[in-house]
C-alpha cells in the first residue's frame, strides 16, 4: 500500500511545521550533496526557517561569492548596485548629520558660525547654554556633597579605631599597675620575714589624662 499524497499548504501546527521543516532540510542538503558528487555540479543554496535560522550550502570546490559572481554574470542582473546606492544614501545622511552636529558644536563654543545666526537664534542659544550651565552646576555640586559625606565617614571610623586603640592601651596599663603592686606586696612581705636590701617598684604612667599621674617613674622602697 503506497503513501497517500499530502497536501501542500502551510502547516498551521507550529511544532509539526518545525519537525517537517528539518526533515525536509536534510532531504534537500542530501540531495544538493549528492547533485554535486555526481554530476560535479556547483551547488549554492540558502534557506531561512519560519524563526529566521540560517542554512546554506556551499559545493565545496566554490564559494558563495563565486556562485553570486556566477549568477550575476549569467544573468546580466547586479546583485549589488541596490545594496550600494542605498548605502549611498545612509552615508549621505550621516554627512549631513555631521555637519549639523559641527556647526551645533561651533556656535556653542562662540566660533565663526554665530556670525550667520540671527538674533532670535542668538537669545535661543543664551538660554540652552544657561541650561546647560546650570545642569553642570547641580551635578558639580551634588559630587561635592558626595565626596563631604565620604570624607565625614571616613573621619569617623578613623576616630573610632583610634578611641578602640586608646581602650586597649588603657586596659593593658592597668594590667601593668596590677603585676606592679603584687610584686611590691612581696618584696614587703619578704622584708617581714628578715631579708634585707631589697627593692620594690612600681610603674607610673606618663599620660596625665589616663590616670592623672605624673609621668613614668620607679619609686623605690629600701628595706634593710
Amino acid at each position: 500500500m503506497g503513501r497517500g499524497k499530502i497536501e501542500i499548504k502551510r502547516i498551521e501546527n507550529k511544532t509539526n511545521r518545525q519537525v517537517t521543516y528539518s526533515k525536509r532540510r536534510a532531504g534537500i542538503l542530501k540531495k544538493a550533496n549528492e547533485l554535486n558528487v555526481l554530476c560535479d555540479a556547483q551547488v549554492a543554496m540558502i534557506m531561512f526557517s519560519s524563526t529566521d535560522k540560517l542554512t546554506e550550502f556551499v559545493s565545496p570546490n566554490t564559494t558563495m561569492k563565486k556562485t553570486f559572481d556566477m549568477y550575476q554574470l549569467a544573468s546580466g542582473c547586479n546583485l549589488w548596485d541596490s545594496h550600494y546606492d542605498k548605502m549611498q544614501e545612509a552615508l549621505k545622511k550621516q554627512k549631513e548629520i555631521n555637519k549639523k552636529l559641527r556647526k551645533e558644536i561651533g556656535q556653542r563654543v562662540g566660533g565663526d558660525d554665530l556670525s550667520d545666526m540671527s538674533f532670535e537664534e542668538l537669545c535661543g542659544l543664551e538660554q540652552h547654554l544657561d541650561s546647560s550651565v546650570k545642569i553642570v552646576s547641580q551635578r558639580k555640586y551634588s559630587q561635592i556633597t558626595t565626596q563631604t559625606q565620604t570624607s565625614k565617614t571616613k573621619l569617623k571610623n578613623l576616630a573610632q579605631m583610634h578611641n578602640n586603640l586608646l581602650h586597649e592601651f588603657e586596659e593593658k596599663l592597668e594590667g601593668e599597675y596590677a603585676l606592679a603592686d603584687h610584686e611590691g606586696l612581696s618584696a614587703l612581705e619578704m622584708a617581714a620575714n628578715g631579708a634585707s636590701h631589697v627593692f620594690a617598684f612600681r610603674l607610673q604612667s606618663s599620660q596625665p589624662n589616663l590616670h592623672g599621674d605624673g609621668g613614668y617613674g620607679f619609686e623605690g622602697l629600701r628595706l634593710g
